[in-house]
């Protein structure tokens, strides 16, 4: 059976590993390259015992494929692996969230992803444009008087092709920064730095979320392209889509997120249900 992954962080239960018996000495390098010999793994985290429970560790492990988890969870559990006693190895079924929304993958993780299933070489990366659109953002100071900081703003719309597919699809991305004092030129060259680098990230990160990879029992991986809110920027021209980021005629509210991490998730022994 085919499986669909998508460019967001994994949140369903089933590709989340609940271990417990887990001594701690040097336990998450362990565990990584333990469980990632089943698949790719979006993170590892290792956690001591609440007080009132016997010393020691427990981790949860987040795989992007819920087979590669149930493959992880059958071979693993039980056994010793890289420590003395048998570890306990479980396959969530339910997690207490405390946001519902899913979260896109950060740029470093889209990569990852994409490198993992199609190749290093099966994806290609291509910045359109990178625009400076900053302005001045006007405070009043508690002690009176208008003041003037200045706030640092990049554009990026890039480009992301898949040649083997003959898929090409295009995000944008904003990032900004305040300049606490405009007349540091180390902070506007510092600053500056950063806010390209993660204006360029968002912008590849919205690319791949136009994308899914559906991925065969044998395998073989075929995508498959979904249109979105940002679909219409596909069709534009590179000519037309500059001028449309040139005259601001781009909903920036949109694009002005920050780049995603992985929601809190609180899983305890007592909230889980375990297999």
């Amino acid at each position: 059976m085919a499986e669909v992954l998508d460019f967001r962080v994994p949140a369903e239960s089933s590709k989340t590993l609940l271990l417990c018996g887990l001594e701690p000495a040097g336990a998450e390098h362990s565990l990584y390259a333990a469980f990632s010999e089943f698949g790719l793994l979006y993170s590892v985290r290792v956690h001591k015992n609440a007080a009132i429970a016997q010393p020691g560790c427990y981790a949860i492990v987040k795989f992007y494929s819920a087979r590669d988890a149930s493959r992880a969870q059958q071979a693993c559990k039980k056994q010793r692996l890289f420590q003395k006693s048998p570890l306990k190895v479980f396959i969530c079924t339910k997690q207490r969230v405390f946001q519902q929304q899913v979260f896109a993958l950060s740029s470093h993780k889209c990569q990852e992803l994409a490198n993992y299933y199609l190749g290093f070489n099966g994806w290609s990366s291509r910045i359109i444009t990178l625009q400076n659109i900053s302005g001045f953002d006007e405070e009043y100071e508690e002690l009176g008087g208008l003041s003037q900081r200045q706030c640092l703003k990049y554009l990026c719309a890039l480009e992301v092709t898949l040649p083997n597919y003959g898929i090409c699809t295009r995000g944008i991305g904003l990032a900004e920064a305040q300049l606490e004092n405009s007349q540091d030129s180390l902070e506007f060259v510092t600053k500056t730095g950063r806010v390209q680098k993660l204006a360029v990230g968002k912008a590849l990160s919205s690319a791949f979320q136009k994308l899914l990879l559906i991925v065969l029992e044998n395998g073989k991986v075929a995508v498959e392209y979904i249109s979105g809110q940002e679909e219409s920027i596909d069709s534009l021209t590179e000519e037309e889509l500059k001028g449309l980021i040139q005259v601001n005629d781009l909903s920036l509210e949109h694009f002005n997120h920050e780049e995603d991490e992985e929601f809190a998730c609180d899983l305890s022994l007592d909230e889980a249900h375990l297999l």
